[in-house]
């Protein structure tokens, strides 16, 4: 375990919470950009040049509005739900390598080498806040778990059954999917022999292709999966606004709401750096990451890979949003149960059995690529999809308004 230098800590701090708040403020304007160019419409452009100012005019907005408790609310729990959601989605960041990082030495079969192998760990730079946590998956994993807690105290705590919905929706809807999100990454940790996101991402710099090529299902899953965690369209059934107003944040306003909200982009953020760091390389670029020599300047390069791929996730995640519609609650719980759990478990199998006869990892990649087909397969053998089962329309008893029907198994 690396020593811990708390000014190096607190100044990383302060710059991965400056920058990341300063990414969730804009990319709120790049979802209502997005959806505009989507719609086709012109969206925000009244505050600054081209809108750019607009994320400043809604936090100032957040500010100045005034602050209404509801009188029939739990004012302790009502006031500690949006604290909640935001420092479980902030902490999650701390063993997030945001740009190049040196995994922590092994031990060495001599004090000598290991001294020595320390202090050459501690000369480079590792842009991380909490370097060296072997369990750093688990740590985010268990953050994401916690984070529910915001929402159900949210919903509970207002007195409301709209809000209590959304927040029992949530509640089903995390635990349904954080089984495939667990079992998706399984994979990798048994190819690369570590739970440690630094020597994740070191081991797909050391090899040619990232781990998405060998495990192409167990990325989708991730992604699919990541996406209902963070309650992103189509999987945001706890604020469904036609049929629970707001969800868990009806009661909400001012700059409560502004902080739940603000913790679904933090999630957002969070998910797009480990998909990045677990499947598609880290900071790895296919050897241009270490163009640069000097230590900041190859800090710098990386950071800058590692960031755009985390973008670029957060971008496909704003076009998901407008393109795909709303699942309907019965479809999202049957898409975790019926199809992605099964799919997670057989991909797993695969992988446990590519490792125990030490086949080539090329063999993950036919096997991933042949669970996919054969359960869309299945899927159209059945003439219709898990998430929406195909109905025989049965005509009623003589007697009732011409045309009048009912669906039947």
């Amino acid at each position: 375990m690396p020593e811990f230098d708390l000014v190096k800590a607190l100044i990383l701090i302060v710059v991965v919470m400056g920058a990341g708040l300063g990414l969730v403020a804009y990319l709120t304007l790049g979802e209502r950009k997005v959806s505009a160019w989507i719609q086709d419409r012109v969206g925000p452009n009244r505050v600054g040049p081209g809108g750019l100012l607009q994320p400043l005019a809604d936090g100032g907005k957040f500010f100045l509005k005034e602050e209404v408790i509801p009188a029939h609310v739990d004012r302790v729990f009502y006031v500690l739900a949006p604290a909640v959601g935001v420092i479980t989605a902030l902490l999650a960041l701390a063993v997030v390598p945001v740009g190049g990082a040196t995994p922590a030495p092994d031990p060495q079969p001599s004090v000598a080498a290991f001294d020595q192998a320390q202090a050459d760990y501690r000369a480079r730079l590792n842009l991380v806040i909490a370097p060296g946590l072997d369990v750093g998956v688990l740590y985010v994993f268990a953050l994401g778990s916690l984070a529910v807690y915001g929402v159900i105290l949210a919903g509970w705590s207002a007195n409301n059954k709209y809000s209590l919905l959304g927040a029992l929706r949530s509640s089903a809807q995390i635990i349904s999917y954080e089984i495939p999100l667990g079992m998706a990454v399984l994979g990798v940790f048994l190819v690369v022999g570590s739970l440690n996101l630094e020597k994740i991402a070191a081991w797909q710099e050391g090899h040619v292709w990232w781990v998405v090529a060998f495990q192409p299902l167990a990325a989708l899953l991730f992604l699919v999966s990541a996406y209902a965690e963070g309650s992103r369209l189509p999987f945001d059934l706890p604020e469904a606004e036609q049929e629970l107003v707001g969800g868990f944040h009806t009661e909400y306003s001012s700059m409560k709401l502004g902080l739940l909200l603000m913790t679904e982009f933090i999630h957002l953020v969070t998910a797009g750096f480990m998909m990045s760091i677990l499947f598609l390389g880290g900071w790895a670029l296919f050897g241009l990451e270490n163009l640069v020599t000097d230590p900041v300047g190859n800090a710098a390069v990386k950071a800058i890979i590692l960031v755009t791929k985390m973008f670029l996730y957060c971008v496909f995640a704003l076009v998901v949003r407008w393109t795909i519609p709303r699942f309907r609650f019965d479809q999202l719980m049957n898409l975790a149960w019926k199809v992605m759990i099964p799919l997670a478990l057989a991909n797993l199998v695969c992988v446990v059995f590519v490792l125990e006869f030490r086949w080539p990892l090329y063999t993950l990649t036919a096997a991933s690529l042949a669970l996919f087909f054969v359960a869309a397969a299945l899927s159209v053998r059945a003439a219709a999809t898990i998430t929406n089962p195909k109905r025989r329309v049965r005509q009623l008893p003589p007697g009732l308004p011409a045309g009048v029907t009912y669906a039947s198994r």
